[in-house]
């Protein structure tokens, strides 16, 4: 199974951009495949940007991503 995660351009410089996942956690990515300004949001596959995405839907995308990464954090526990 492949993912791909929504990212905010928080900096980018030429081909690398460095992206906020959305809970803190910073990486370079490479933004050769789109065109992106800071400010906007990607979706990241591998290290690569692949998609601009719109604001709203990748809010929506990481806002689920936290209930599921939630939801199993609690799992593990037995806090069912």
């Amino acid at each position: 199974m492949c993912l791909a995660i929504p990212a905010k351009v928080i900096r980018r410089d030429d081909d690398v951009a460095k992206v906020d996942f959305g809970d803190g956690t910073a990486r370079n990515v490479n933004v050769s495949l789109v065109d992106v300004q800071v400010g906007e949001y990607v979706i990241v596959h591998a290290g690569f940007a692949i998609q601009v995405m719109d604001e709203k839907e990748a809010n929506e995308t990481l806002r689920l991503w936290s209930e599921i990464l939630h939801e199993d954090t609690r799992s593990e526990k037995g806090d069912r």
